[in-house]
This record gives C-alpha cells, sequence and structure tokens, in this order.
C-alpha cells in the first residue's frame, strides 16, 4: 500500500515541469562568497592602517547595510548604483572613515572579485544533476544584476544546469512584484500550474510566488522556526537543507 507521503510525493513530480530557483542565499552562498572577498580587500587596501582594525565587526556592518539597501532597492528607493557605493560607503563609516576614493576602490574591486568565488550550498550540484536527471527544467529567477549573476554561474559551474536565466534587470522588475514572475513563465513556456519557485527568503521569494499562483519550498537554510507568510499562510514546502528537496520532486 503506497504511503500518504509517498502520494504526495508522485503528484508533486507529476505535477511540475519548471523549477525556478533562487541563486543568492539559496544555491550561491552570497555571505561566505561575500565574506572572502571583503577579507581579500581588507588586507589589498589596508584597512586596518585606516583604523578598521577588526575585520569581522567590519564584515557584519557591510552585511547589515547590504540587507538593508537591497530592500530599498526593491522597493524602488534607490537606484543599482547607489546600493553598490553605499553600503562601502556606511560600513567604513561605521568605523569614522570618511573616505570616498577608498569606498569607490571597494567596490569596483568588490564587484570584480566577487562574482569569481565559488563556494555552493551543501548538495547544490548533487540536486540540480538529480533533478535533470528525473527530467525537470530548471531555471533561475534572481534579483541580482545580469553581468554578476551569469559571472556567477559561470565561475562556480552552475551555468549548464539552468535554461533559463530570469534577472531583475532583463526582466524589468524585482522580487516579489508579480510582474518578474509573469516574466519568467512567458520566457520558458511554463504555466503557474506546473511551476514551483525554490528561494530562501519568505518576504521575497515565497511571497512574491504565492501572489504569482505559483507553488513554492522554502529553503530555510537557518534552521529557524516554520515561517508564515504575511497574510498567516505558509509555504507549500518548507525544508532545512537543499537534500531535502529531493524527498519533494
Amino acid at each position: 500500500m503506497t504511503s500518504s507521503y509517498n502520494q504526495d510525493t508522485l503528484l508533486s513530480a507529476l505535477r511540475y515541469q519548471h523549477l525556478f530557483f533562487d541563486l543568492d542565499h539559496t544555491l550561491w552562498d552570497f555571505e561566505a562568497n561575500a565574506r572572502a572577498t571583503l577579507a581579500q580587500l581588507y588586507t589589498e587596501l589596508d584597512l586596518n592602517r585606516l583604523g578598521i582594525d577588526d575585520f569581522e565587526r567590519f564584515y557584519r556592518q557591510y552585511l547589515e547595510h547590504n540587507e538593508k539597501l537591497w530592500d530599498r532597492y526593491r522597493k524602488g528607493f534607490i537606484k543599482q548604483e547607489e546600493l553598490r557605493i553605499k553600503r562601502m560607503r556606511l560600513a567604513l563609516l561605521d568605523f569614522g572613515v570618511v573616505n570616498e576614493e577608498v569606498a569607490a576602490n571597494m567596490n569596483i574591486r568588490f564587484l570584480d572579485l566577487l562574482p569569481t568565488r565559488t563556494i555552493l550550498f551543501p548538495y547544490t550540484k548533487e540536486l540540480l544533476d538529480y533533478l535533470l536527471q528525473k527530467g525537470y527544467q530548471l531555471h533561475l529567477i534572481t534579483n541580482g544584476f545580469e553581468k554578476t549573476q551569469h559571472s556567477k554561474l559561470l565561475y562556480s559551474g552552475l551555468a549548464p544546469y539552468f535554461t533559463a536565466v530570469i534577472t531583475s534587470e532583463g526582466s524589468g522588475s524585482l522580487k516579489p512584484k508579480p510582474e518578474i514572475f509573469s516574466y519568467a513563465l512567458e520566457q520558458t513556456r511554463a504555466t503557474k500550474e506546473n511551476s514551483i519557485m525554490i528561494g530562501d527568503t519568505p518576504e521575497v521569494d515565497i511571497w512574491g510566488a504565492k501572489n504569482a499562483g505559483i507553488d513554492q519550498i522554502h529553503v530555510n537554510h537557518l534552521s529557524q522556526e516554520r515561517i508564515a507568510l504575511s497574510d498567516g499562510s505558509y509555504p507549500t514546502h518548507t525544508v532545512y537543507s537543499l537534500q531535502e528537496i529531493m524527498q519533494i520532486l
């Protein structure tokens, strides 16, 4: 007799044909790659000489500013270039360093180096190999910038896995807005019914897909309690590692 879980798994396998992944924080470990890049810049630009004597604190401040600025960028309050330069400028200001030349140099070098980093979350390639073998079509929907995201895919070896790469720049919209999901469906000739979104951020990836009528898998890398969305509902599925997705699809 087939168990209820196995029945659900079989139904999922039959229902979905197009799998839309987020990239940063879901497959590509942004925080680990950013840390490695900033550590190189800390030495390369001799930031200790400027009074930034605690790299770990500097890294945490960068992440905090980056997250807040990305939120403002998604909401349309700031432009791409302002996001990029301000995250460096504000992290330096936290240490009392007011130096536009250093901030500009950091921005340029960071954008050059970051996309070449290759740290992925555990089981990323194993999962993607498994899904391709099962016959799914794999795509990306990312709020990242066109050139940067394609470079990340190239250097990390992920590019061959994905049929379509939908970026905020290319689509003219950002998650969680419904327009980027509609654009993705049009570009891939997918439907809401045969698609599922896989991402790490409830208010961006999951909420956006839900509003677009697309099922979701929340990849809860931080092992938090199951997170409710703003309307009180829950993601279609929640997993705590990429490996667990193999039990759903």
